[in-house]
């Protein structure tokens, strides 16, 4: 049976609404990443690995901007319904992925020195 919608103790949309912003701004930093990889001068890496790591950083950052909203979406819904909170679907996509650019970014610093 489902409750009917209540508003959430202001602490709860307030802390809902951190998260969204942090989401945000984690979207903005792999941005930035993805950029100052692109940029990188073309004798650190090889062009097309160097690529290829901007695209991911890159794809990443839309991804989470974009889910950004749905997720804070269903969590105040959750909330106005005193429901169990949903988990974060984008996390494991963004942990691997960012982790398979750092190894990647790594292997390539180790094999060009």
């Amino acid at each position: 049976m489902e409750t009917a919608d209540r508003e959430p103790d202001p602490r709860f949309t307030l802390a809902n609404e951190r998260t969204y912003l942090t989401w945000l701004s984690t979207s903005l930093a792999l941005s930035a990443g993805g950029v100052a990889m692109a940029a990188v001068s073309a004798d650190v890496f090889v062009p097309w690995m160097r690529t290829l790591l901007a695209v991911v950083l890159v794809a990443l950052s839309a991804l989470s901007a974009a889910m950004a909203y749905p997720r804070w979406r269903r969590v105040q819904q959750a909330l106005r319904r005193s429901a169990p909170l949903p988990p974060p679907a984008i996390a494991p996509l963004l942990g691997y992925g960012v982790a398979a650019v750092a190894v990647l970014a790594l292997m390539l610093i180790l094999l060009s020195r």
